[in-house]
């Protein structure tokens, strides 16, 4: 069925078809939790240079941007169930604060004790930046699609902002590095004010008000003579949340037809029962929803750390005037295409997830060997590999947690969407530790081969 129009009606009515039942302050709330938990870590990235100096190796920034947020995905989703999401929340706003503060106030001398205290920093806002994913991921199970989809355009939103506002700020508006970074450690208050004052907290408040752990959202009549506990107002949220969710699976509905069998028939009241059934739970997750996503995220950001700055061609072929400007152009076309693929949720969806995976590992073998033996013509291809690269990582992305949205039993769903997104972290910690190695490999090679162009700014 060929697609209308944009301007049509038929293309506005698909439009409003879309986000028909969406509640725009949930929507709203969902894309700022995405685009502030993430932005933070986009714009630590982009000042790598400015914080280690050019004699340190970038991907020391890297590790310490993404190995303590791997940790917290890979340790939290057993226990973090028992802490509130309010309480969640005001930790990685004073984390994410704290440490972008200790970044911008630390000396701007590159010895051994600043770098180290930078550092330190880095660490801490990545442990709010991976407590924060796997919260966010895990609180959209209590308002359905529509927040998954808002938060998933806010985290691909997260890759153009912090780019483009560290870049504006340091070289158009000549701001320094270090009033630059204290300016963005503020920005965390921005999900303070999203949850406690746009965000509808009734569907939380009526799920959480019945358990005190991993819990699904129903309307069960339980305590049908005893209503003290549940508001009218919360009985009313539960029912349209429901109603909301059925509508959704039924235009959503993953055509896949893949099953996860629950592990758990209910709420497990002991600890170590409890531990037990997620550990199950997390095994059942591995291949359906983990691998594929860990196999995207090593693949495009080996492309990204160690690929990227070797895809280079003579100034005299190219826009540029410097050798170091083919680097950020490729980041930003593939920011921009992580933000169309990650807003696409409501329009576009796939159900093999491992098609896109192995595509992606496709784009690392084919950029790869083009910077081994230097076969494609035009730099303005690469330009189209790297957006594709982009659009594939950002769709496996979104496609990951909309799939288990849809296809993982409700008594398991809030465990399993905080407990898939340590994939995204692995990844791009072993990509760290590749991306590293690529580079000084590829460099040689092309410097052997008569090709300088990576030694030159």
């Amino acid at each position: 069925m060929p697609l209308p129009m944009p301007g049509s009606s038929a293309y506005k009515a698909r439009i409003q078809a879309a986000f028909d039942g969406a509640d725009k302050r949930v929507m709203i709330s969902f894309w700022l939790f995405g685009l502030i938990n993430n932005v933070l870590y986009v714009i630590i990235l982009s000042s790598a240079l400015d914080l280690v100096g050019p004699n340190v190796p970038k991907g020391v920034v890297l590790l310490a941007d993404v190995i303590p947020s791997f940790l917290t995905k890979l340790c939290a989703p057993y226990f973090i169930h028992k802490i509130p999401y309010n309480v969640r929340i005001l930790v990685f706003v004073a984390l994410s604060a704290c440490g972008m503060l200790i970044i911008a106030l630390t000396p701007p001398l590159l010895d051994a004790t600043s770098i180290g205290m930078k550092m330190f920093g880095v660490i801490l806002a990545s442990f709010s930046s991976g407590g924060g994913e796997m919260s966010f991921l895990g609180l959209t199970h209590y308002y359905g699609h529509f927040a998954l989809a808002s938060w998933g355009s806010g985290t691909g939103g997260a890759g153009l902002v912090g780019a483009g506002a560290y870049a504006i700020f340091t070289t158009t508006f000549q701001i320094s590095p270090r009033n630059s970074l204290l300016a963005f450690s503020f920005l965390p208050v921005i999900m303070l004010i999203s949850f406690f004052m746009i965000l509808p907290q009734g569907p939380l408040l009526a799920s959480t008000a019945k358990s005190g752990g991993y819990e699904a959202i129903d309307n069960d009549e339980e305590n049908e003579g005893d209503n003290h506990g549940v508001s009218v107002v919360e009985e009313d949220l539960d029912v349209r949340v429901a109603e909301n969710e059925t509508l959704l699976s039924s235009s959503l509905h993953s055509a896949s037809g893949r099953s996860f069998t629950s592990t758990n028939g209910g709420p497990v009241k002991s600890s170590f029962r409890g531990f037990q059934a997620n550990l199950k739970r997390a095994q059942g997750l591995f291949f359906p929803y983990m691998l594929p996503l860990l196999l995207v995220y090593i693949a495009e950001y080996t492309i990204n750390q160690g690929v990227a700055p070797t895809l280079l061609f003579p100034l005299s072929s190219s826009p540029f005037d410097a050798y170091r400007n083919f680097y950020p152009t490729y980041n930003a076309i593939y920011q921009i295409g992580v933000f169309i693929s990650r807003s696409s949720t409501p329009f576009i969806r796939i159900h093999h997830l491992y098609l896109p995976s192995l595509l992606q590992v496709a784009n690392l073998a084919f950029l790869t060997l083009h910077a081994l033996f230097d076969f494609i013509p035009s730099f303005y291809i690469v330009c189209i590999v790297v957006f594709w690269e982009g659009l594939l990582g950002g769709l496996v992305y979104v496609s990951t947690f909309a799939e288990i949205t849809d296809n993982v039993p409700r008594e398991d769903r809030e465990f399993s969407l905080g407990a898939t997104s340590v994939s995204d972290s692995a990844g791009i910690c072993i990509a760290g530790f590749l991306g590293m190695a690529f580079e000084v490999w590829l460099c040689n090679w092309q410097v052997a081969h008569g090709r300088e162009y990576c030694k030159m700014r």
